[in-house]
């Protein structure tokens, strides 16, 4: 079994800053600790593991490449990351499509997630290095073995509400991916 600490090496094409590899280690081992407190199969928690792992390896790539791997994703060049590194995972060989799916969409949310997509969401969230709500966020993620969706409901509405509040737009993913949930 993989340890948390050896879940964190990037592809060789990752474009990250040394505080983005920081990020993503924490929602990697994030990821992990859920895996393991749930005692998921193999298969599921190694796709979580991915996920973590890859969700932002593009994410200090410069806009222009962005926008090449993403092929017209219709996104600010600050979530383009997500459908880029999914791109190059796919040209890269990987084939799970719930894999991809959690990184194309850990920005927007999706209403076609499996509990992959779920959990990326969530652990980017509440990544225990982000500096906001922490008290908050310490509780929700210490919740997900527990209550998963009902922790993912709680999730997706802080994003949106954050969302709204700073007057950010809408993707028709996120509307869908609510109404599905609440």
């Amino acid at each position: 079994m993989t340890s948390a600490t050896d879940v964190i090496e990037l592809p060789s094409w990752a474009q990250v800053t040394e505080k983005r590899r920081t990020h993503i280690a924490g929602v990697t081992r994030l990821l992990v600790r859920w895996a393991d407190t749930m005692g998921l199969e193999a298969e599921e928690r190694r796709a979580w593991m991915d996920a973590g792992r890859w969700h932002d390896a593009l994410r200090d790539a410069p806009v222009d490449l962005l926008r090449q791997l993403a092929a017209g994703a219709p996104y600010e060049p600050e979530m383009l990351h997500g459908p880029a590194a999914a791109a190059r995972l796919v040209a890269d060989g990987e084939r799970r499509g719930a894999l991809l799916d959690a990184i194309r969409y850990h920005t927007v949310g999706s209403p076609a997630w499996d509990r992959t997509g779920r959990a990326l969401y969530m652990a980017d969230f509440l990544e225990p290095g982000r500096s906001f709500s922490r008290a908050d966020r310490a509780f929700l993620a210490a919740q997900v073995p527990h209550d998963f969706d009902g922790v993912f409901r709680q999730v997706v509405r802080m994003r949106l509400a954050y969302a709204l509040n700073e007057g950010h737009t809408l993707f028709p993913e996120t509307v869908l991916l609510w109404n599905l949930i609440r």
